[in-house]
């Protein structure tokens, strides 16, 4: 059938037609009018209500009367388990096409306009808004107020902020700033708000606070040097040092950002608007009864805390802290550094040498506990002692050896041989050689010990020399040294003897090396010396074996005789660079090391005189006017380097203090 037909024949008459409309119009009335009414609500961008008649999947179906329903995202619903089928929603209809009769809503847009609307309706800029943080955006955060604000990242709070997303979740108080009608924009800040609040609260508070009260505080900053509270209108300063009694390395150690704690306010400056609090001071001071805490002469046990140095800070107890210096560390032992003994954490035992309360120092004593291993070192090394010991240093006076750890004893050149002048102790030991010698005199009070080596057998010049070399005794002989008062004659064994000048001739010409007859003239036990002369009888010469050239003159030395008989010469032709080593200290040896060296002054004095006095031309026989002036000062001047050394090693070995002294002061 075709359509016409099937028009014709379903078709109503025009009357009953207009009849089914009015009933289903009810109230009947121009259909046209109606219709064009009704085209008028589907004008785009503007906002309407719909019903929803499904809702499947992700879609939420809306009928707004159109020639199709609208759809809507269920992302565009707060909570899309709080609408149902049939419930009326205002939705934006953002467009309309006509021809398709199909629609674009939004319900998302829909709020905002009207949110927008009721807000600038309600509030202006310079109002009070609250508002929860949704999310953090580019340059600050969203807050939601009713409508999307922005609140930009410098205006979120007073003090800068290291993460703003802190605040999303939470509500919070603004101000409005600025509303852009045409963008439908809205920003707002907390600063302002906090600020203002700040100031109303900081010219109450300075109205009310004085020093000594105790206030609550939240901590806002931390900084090295202490930490910042907010007493609620203005921040107070809570110095490292006003924090606690005990030492900290840093404010951390002891708060952290948002505490809220007690202090009590120290000063306070009006004009400047500024707190000083503190926190230690809520609390007595430990120093206030230290001295019955802790009374001089008193034991306790600490804890090292810091190592300087100068020396060792040890912790009594909280706030109390004392220093050990380097020089109370040991009795005995040669301290370059106080890690050599200490570290930080150690437990230690230390007795109280001093107390300053009003400066808030204590000494304290390392050694002191332990006992002073030279009170009894006069029983333990009594004279006459036989000791073994390492070299541990050497001086142009002598060597000091270390006879038990840490107790050293100088042996001095004087002491090192009978017959021998010794110049420099390099002569007769080395530094670390173990060397045994005897003890000659102990001193607990100045800790000194005299060593001796030539003390371990007898003295030749006692009972061997006198026999040996009696007077008129013919021996041959070795010329050491020529001088303008006499000629020096190496015998045996270290003994020499002087042929002086008046036993000689024009022309006799001997040098270093010669070999020669001589006779003894004179012994001086007293003195130790001995006085030659030649013997010029060419058989007799002959006969002990002496050659001798055409004019019965001994041959002259080959170099090498030559260069052994100034290897044993007087001590001033000592090579110059053996006198400066054996005067250098060794390396790692501190200046006090040389401690000892005021033990040669006082030992000097004590032991015998030098055997090599014996070089100078008995006092008979060598005129004062024909002695060389070089010769005197040479037997002298080992005593006066000795007399010279001590002061310049205390002055070395007070110098830490002095130090020390300084260092302390800049610590503290």
């Amino acid at each position: 059938m075709r359509a016409r037909d099937k028009i014709r024949r379903f078709d109503l008459p025009a009357t009953d037609l207009e009849q089914q409309v009015s009933v289903i119009m009810k109230d009947g009335g121009d259909l046209e009018a109606r219709y064009d009414a009704g085209a008028s609500d589907f004008t785009p961008n503007k906002v309407v209500q719909g019903k929803i008649v499904d809702i499947r999947n992700d879609e939420v179906v809306i009928d707004i009367g159109y020639k199709s329903e609208g759809i809507i995202s269920v992302g565009e619903f707060n909570n899309i388990d709080e609408v149902d089928v049939g419930d009326i929603i205002d939705i934006l209809l953002e467009s309309v096409d006509e021809g398709g009769g199909g629609v674009v809503v939004s319900k998302r847009k829909a709020d905002r306009i009207k949110g927008w609307e009721r807000v600038v309706k309600t509030y202006g800029e310079g109002d009070d808004v609250r508002g929860h943080v949704v999310k953090k955006i580019k340059g600050g955060l969203l807050v939601d107020i009713g409508v999307p604000v922005f609140l930009p990242a410098s205006q979120v709070s007073i003090r800068r902020t290291h993460d703003i997303s802190d605040f999303i979740g939470k509500d919070v108080e603004a101000r409005i700033i600025k509303i852009d009608h045409e963008r439908m924009n809205i920003v707002i800040s907390r600063r302002k708000l906090i600020e203002e609040q700040r100031e109303e609260a900081k010219k109450s508070l300075l109205t009310e606070i004085k020093p000594g009260q105790i206030r609550v505080g939240v901590v806002k900053n931390i900084a090295d040097f202490g930490a910042f509270v907010d007493l609620g209108g203005i921040d107070g300063l809570l110095h490292i040092t006003d924090m606690s009694w005990s030492r900290l390395t840093h404010p951390s150690d002891l708060l952290k950002i948002d505490d809220e704690i007690e202090v009590m306010v120290l000063r306070v400056d009006l004009d400047r608007e500024r707190i000083a609090l503190g926190l230690k001071q809520k609390f007595p001071s430990p120093w206030e009864t230290v001295e019955l805490k802790y009374p001089v002469g008193s034991r306790v046990q600490g804890k090292v805390v810091n190592v300087m140095p100068y020396g060792a800070f040890v912790k009594l107890e909280d706030g109390i802290e004392g220093l050990v210096h380097i020089s109370e560390m040991s009795w005995s032992k040669r301290i370059n550094h106080p890690q050599e003994v200490v570290k930080v954490g150690d437990e230690v035992e230390v007795v109280v040498l001093d107390i300053n309360r009003d400066k808030q120092e204590i000494s304290l004593g390392m050694k002191q506990a332990d006992g002073n291993p030279w009170d009894d070192v006069d029983q333990r090394f009594p004279p006459g002692t036989v000791v073994e010991g390492r070299v541990r240093n050497l001086t142009s006076y002598g060597a000091f050896v270390e006879i038990e750890d840490g107790i050293d004893g100088l042996l001095h050149v004087s002491d090192m041989s009978w017959t021998k002048k010794v110049a420099n102790p390099s002569e007769v030991v080395q530094k670390g050689e173990s060397v045994t010698s005897v003890v000659l005199s102990v001193h607990p009070d100045k800790k000194r010990i005299a060593l001796g080596l030539k003390q371990l057998s007898l003295d030749p010049w006692q009972k061997e020399i006198l026999e040996r070399f009696a007077v008129e005794s013919e021996h041959t002989g070795t010329v050491t040294k020529v001088t303008n008062f006499g000629i020096f004659v190496s015998l045996e064994n270290d003994l020499e003897g002087l042929l002086h000048i008046s036993e000689l001739t024009p022309a006799d010409h001997l040098e270093a090396g010669s070999r020669v007859g001589v006779r003894v003239l004179r012994l001086d036990t007293e003195e130790r010396k001995i006085a030659l002369t030649l013997i010029r009888d060419t058989a007799l010469l002959e006969a002990m074996g002496i050659e001798l050239d055409e004019d019965g003159q001994p041959v002259a030395p080959t170099p090498a005789a030559a260069a052994a008989a100034v290897a044993i010469a007087t001590p001033d032709e000592v090579p110059e660079e053996a006198s400066d080593e054996a005067d250098t200290p060794a390396e790692g040896e501190s200046a006090e090391a040389d401690a000892g060296a005021e033990v040669p002054k006082a030992e000097a004095e004590e032991a015998p005189a030098a055997d090599a006095s014996a070089e100078e031309a008995p006092a008979e026989e060598a005129p004062a006017e024909e002695a060389p002036a070089e010769e005197a000062p040479a037997e002298e001047a080992p005593k006066a380097e000795a007399e010279a050394a001590p002061a310049e090693e205390v002055a070395a070995e007070d110098a830490p203090d002095a130090e020390a002294s300084e260092e302390v002061k800049k610590d503290e």
